[in-house]
């Protein structure tokens, strides 16, 4: 059978960050508020996770909120309008709807109404997979440019009293704009997932048992030192593999931005990298929590309004968590 040849669309040959974009909860909770119902202390959450308050958000304040607001502040610092966004990508496990997707309700929200929009179930490694999906979205000619967003709104799904997660959790979201560039700014991502421990972090229930009565609101749930161990020793490998994948050593790096999980997680993945002290590292965490999908596009949003000299260095960032699933890249900060 012969048929006419079939046209193919091409893009630029590299792609780079343009902008970030950051909004957190409107509350500050610090830990003092918390500790009743787990029967801890403020030095306990301290010194086991080294978050002093988390940001959450008030009742009538969703993740939706908090992604337009970031993502309206990313499309303004990369000096671009809404119609050139041919794609918006949202990770959330915190959207309070099945369908539609967050990603259309922030498509309406910002005037980019008729770009291709979809959320990604990722948990905190949603953002490093939308980047190197906006990375291939745009190489491939599919997109000009492309909205990539993390957004959370995690107290939602918080026991009150569960030790093992609830009082690490923030609410908040992160956006970056992706586009074309004359220069390698995003490397190849390394992703992936261990499905053999997707329970080591789970949610307690499930809307249909919920709905009949045979379970309590679904709230999230880990195994805390099975997760340390695996963001810890396993993860490392990951990053190492990204660096390569780049082409580059710990020396060249300007920063190191890591999901924020856990402080002790990020001080050991820094020495087991062997890190130069030249490095700068991500640690939102101790003020904003674990905002789970946000937490890397948030901690750069940071570390660059408080170091403005990193902008044009390289900086590492890898996401891990549920599922398990982790992803990373080299990227050059805008």
């Amino acid at each position: 059978m012969t048929h006419a040849p079939l046209k193919q669309a091409t893009g630029p040959q590299f792609t780079r960050i343009y902008a970030i974009g950051a909004a957190r909860g409107d509350l500050s909770v610090p830990n003092d508020d918390l500790v009743g119902p787990i029967d801890s202390s403020d030095e306990w959450i301290r010194q086991r996770t080294g978050i002093v308050e988390r940001k959450r958000a008030s009742h009538d304040v969703f993740a939706v909120d908090l992604a337009e607001a970031a993502a309206k502040e990313a499309i303004e610092g990369a000096g671009i309008v809404p119609s050139q966004i041919g794609a918006i990508l949202v990770s959330t496990i915190s959207n309070p709807v099945i369908t539609p997707s967050l990603a259309t309700q922030v498509a309406e929200r910002i005037d980019a109404p008729f770009a291709a929009a979809y959320d990604i179930s990722a948990a905190c490694a949603g953002y490093a997979y939308g980047i190197g999906q906006a990375d291939s979205l745009i190489r491939s000619g599919m997109a000009e440019y492309v909205l990539v967003i993390g957004a959370e709104k995690l107290s939602e799904y918080v026991d009150p009293a569960d030790r093992s997660i609830s009082f690490l959790l923030g609410d908040g979201a992160g956006a970056a704009v992706v586009g074309p560039s004359d220069f390698a700014g995003i490397s190849p991502t390394i992703w992936g997932s261990d499905a053999t421990k997707r329970d080591e972090i789970h949610m307690t229930g499930t809307s249909i048992q919920f709905r009949d009565g045979e379970a309590e609101w679904p709230t999230l749930w880990q195994n805390g030192q099975v997760v340390f161990r695996w963001a810890v020793w396993e993860m490392v490998k990951v990053a190492k593999q990204a660096l390569d994948a780049a082409g580059i050593t710990v020396d060249d790096l300007a920063a190191f931005i890591p999901h924020q999980a856990n402080m002790r997680i990020i001080d050991e993945f820094a020495k087991q990298l062997k890190l130069p002290d030249s490095v700068a590292i991500g640690r939102d965490i101790e003020t904003t929590g674990n905002t789970s999908a946000a937490s890397i596009p948030l901690a750069t949003h940071r570390l660059l309004a408080e170091n403005p000299s990193l902008s044009g260095g390289l900086a590492l960032q890898i996401g891990f968590g549920a599922g398990l699933v982790y992803g990373a890249q080299v990227v050059v900060l805008p």
